[in-house]
């Protein structure tokens, strides 16, 4: 999320003093330097505050993305292929900042060329969650395996590879594992 603490704070004439003994309970100045900064993560609990305290609402402080849009011409059901009942739009993806890409040069598994893989960085008590769901983890030398998580058991996780005939590996405490959670692919 990106704020417009700064901003507002400026446009009132406020300093960051000010906005600290404003808020309720009161901070300090460096705590709201830090989060306009984004040194220090803005939680809604802060965003209200600082909002109380510079009277302002807290839509004032956050810059929201663009979320593109695209027109729904037809809708695929039972019955076949349709015009939407109502006007509708799907909202186009927007990465986040936890999110990276794979892009496929070849086909391995359900995968063919061209298509791109978003993936979602977890931290370690997440990994549970991506039991059956594809992952990529960091190996030795700038190298890395990308598979189904197929198990987990005291820091050890199972990945079956997605090509042919590949064997079960098995790699102990990776330094990060990120699973797939979007696929991009031209018809």
């Amino acid at each position: 999320m990106i704020t417009r603490i700064r901003d507002v704070r400026r446009a009132k004439g406020l300093s960051l003093d000010e906005v600290a003994r404003r808020c309720s309970p009161p901070t300090t100045a460096q705590t709201i330097g830090r989060l306009e900064t984004g040194i220090r993560t803005v939680s809604v609990q802060w965003l209200n505050r600082i909002a109380g305290a510079m009277s302002v609402s807290t839509t004032d402080l956050v810059t929201l993305p663009e979320c593109p849009e695209m027109m729904v011409a037809a809708v695929h059901d039972a019955t076949g292929v349709r015009p939407p009942r109502v006007p509708a739009t799907v909202t186009l993806p927007i990465p986040d900042p936890r999110h990276f890409a794979i892009t496929f040069s070849t086909g391995v598994g359900d995968y063919r060329a061209g298509d791109e893989v978003w993936c979602e960085r977890l931290t370690p008590h997440q990994y549970t969650g991506a039991l059956n769901r594809d992952v990529i983890i960091p190996r030795p030398a700038g190298r890395f395996l990308f598979g189904r998580l197929i198990g987990r058991s005291e820091g050890r996780l199972q990945i079956l590879p997605l090509g042919a005939g590949m064997r079960q590996q098995v790699v102990a405490d990776p330094a990060w594992m990120a699973q797939a959670v979007r696929l991009m692919r031209a018809l």
